[in-house]
């Protein structure tokens, strides 16, 4: 009923039927390696750091993503995030379940959001993904982080978004091993602080997990 009052479309192309229908799922972009083993940057060929993460202090074994964040995934994302459909989450941990086996951990959780960003979406986006990827994955997902200060990432500069440091941490006991869920990978400060609060819990090992991924320009 609410279809027919409420036709859907494509968050992408605009056509009718569906809020991602299935051409524009398909063109987009997947990361396929090689990829850098550390940071999870597309490269020319295997290795185990690239341009991106190469000489900066990084608390996450390894970073991985479903697809590029270019132009039809910023729209599905923005979709996603900030037009309140929520649906979107479940395809998107589809197509990261599709894209990404099940991490080896003993438990998921993901990036807690700015008090204020949630209040004004009514839902924190990388916690949704991850509960449906922890459905997928047969895992199970916990709130294991909180912030400590609210600053938000949107339109700050590279610079800005790195000195992340101290924004997080966690209240409970957190187990060895972690998948850290985020919706978009970016310069990697926010995994990294994020990682590093779960080290200080007592994680030992953390993976973090993210539907698309920033491709910088050198």
């Amino acid at each position: 009923m609410l279809d027919l009052l409420l036709p859907q479309r494509c968050v992408v192309c605009e056509r009718g039927g569906s809020q991602l229908c299935a051409d524009c799922r398909d063109a987009l972009r997947r990361l396929e390696p090689p990829l850098c083993a550390r940071c999870g940057a597309p490269t020319a060929w295997p290795v185990e750091r690239c341009r991106e993460c190469a000489g900066r202090r990084i608390a996450f074994a390894s970073a991985r993503a479903a697809i590029a964040y270019d132009d039809a995934a910023r729209r599905l994302v923005h979709s996603w995030k900030e037009r309140g459909l929520r649906r979107l989450a479940t395809e998107a941990a589809a197509l990261l379940a599709e894209q990404l086996a099940p991490r080896s951990v003993d438990v998921v959780t993901f990036v807690p959001a700015d008090r204020t960003r949630k209040l004004e979406r009514g839902h924190n986006p990388a916690e949704r993904l991850a509960r449906e990827l922890a459905l997928a994955w047969e895992l199970p997902c916990e709130p294991l982080l909180e912030r400590r200060r609210g600053e938000r990432q949107r339109g700050r500069s590279a610079e800005e978004r790195r000195s992340m440091r101290g924004a997080f941490r966690s209240t409970t006991a957190v187990p060895r091993r972690v998948a850290l869920i985020d919706d978009v990978y970016t310069t990697g400060a926010t995994a990294s602080a994020a990682s590093t609060a779960l080290r200080a819990a007592g994680a030992r090992h953390v993976e973090v997990v993210t539907f698309a991924r920033t491709l910088l320009r050198h």
